[in-house]
């Protein structure tokens, strides 16, 4: 078993590291890590239906999507992350449970009570502090799963705030649970630093923590992170087909767009409402057709469109902000 500190506070990265592991390597490996402010979300998920996109873009806070499955989550440096990597991959089946019980045994010896609920998760006193998927690829299994130490609640739900009507579409939600931070129920104070250390010891028996990576292998992990992990393509454009809608008030009246989306790009849209203009709006919809749902490339389109003549008193961001 190789054991991992991670140090890492980049997501992409840190993502990335974990594929590079899985699929490069034959070691076992027990890796913690944690990442800088920002959201994760699951293989299956739409991303825009996940987050609150203004929230998120306000403050800068990345969004990366992960090999695995299930919901979306909010990581920021008061959050634990634990990775298994396992040549034994139970024959294919999900196993929760295998993966779980070493960090529930470890918080055991802390003195915090908590066990495995659910699908996947580890709650305390009924109140969720993990969250757990799996991937498995080439006979290896991918377990990771959130450990919530000290992390800002209210970062949490803004982030992860999102009208349920907004979008429709077959992808998976995410399931919202009342959570609680694990420095609160712990009989002594420590920071999370301490409480990671902690936890290695007790998962390798006491093993010195290994060199983070070589620098051949921190080479072959951003390349990853910079190819898959840090583009448009993966993390937003990897969503399932889904349908838009927004009403917006503006200067120029009410906006109404319906929009559909696959593979990131806009397949159709009716932009409806109480607006004045002197030109069909149909050679405005025509315009956006076949461009990626993004905030970036819809302005680089609108900023050779004469706007003011489909959409009197309706400007290039405001109408940018009525398709999100």
């Amino acid at each position: 078993m190789r054991y991992i500190m991670n140090r890492s506070t980049d997501p992409a990265y840190n993502l990335a590291a974990e594929e590079w592991l899985l699929m490069n390597t034959q070691d076992e490996v027990f890796m913690l890590w944690r990442n800088a402010p920002a959201v994760i979300v699951g293989r299956n998920q739409n991303t825009l239906a996940q987050i609150d996109e203004d929230f998120v873009r306000e403050r800068d806070i990345p969004v990366v999507r992960r090999l695995s499955g299930g919901g979306a989550v909010f990581h920021d440096l008061g959050n634990i992350n634990f990775t298994f990597i396992s040549n034994d991959a139970g024959g294919g089946a999900l196993d929760f449970l295998r993966f779980t019980t070493p960090i529930v045994d470890a918080l055991g010896r802390m003195g915090v009570t908590c066990s495995f609920d659910g699908r996947n998760d580890l709650v305390i006193d009924g109140r969720k502090v993990s969250g757990n998927a799996q991937h498995i690829a080439g006979g290896r299994v991918l377990h990771h799963g959130t450990l919530l130490f000290s992390a800002d609640m209210t970062d949490i739900s803004g982030a992860l705030r999102v009208d349920p009507e907004k979008y429709k579409d077959k992808a998976v939600k995410s399931v919202r649970k009342r959570v609680t931070n694990i420095a609160d129920h712990l009989p002594e104070s420590m920071d999370v630093e301490t409480c990671m250390a902690r936890i290695m010891a007790d998962v390798s028996g006491g093993a010195q923590d290994a060199a983070t990576f070589a620098d051949a292998e921190v080479r072959a992990i951003e390349a990853l992170a910079d190819s898959r992990y840090r583009t448009w393509d993966w993390n937003f454009g990897s969503s399932p087909k889904y349908g838009f809608s927004r009403t917006t008030r503006t200067p120029g009246g009410v906006v109404e767009a319906h929009v559909d989306v696959q593979s990131g790009v806009i397949r159709r849209i009716r932009l409806f409402g109480e607006y004045f203009g002197t030109r069909d709006v149909g050679h405005l919809e025509a315009e956006l057709t076949g461009c990626r749902h993004d905030r970036g490339e819809l302005a680089k389109v609108l900023d050779g469109v004469p706007l003011e003549q489909y959409m009197l008193g309706v400007d290039r961001d405001t109408l940018v902000g009525c398709l999100f």
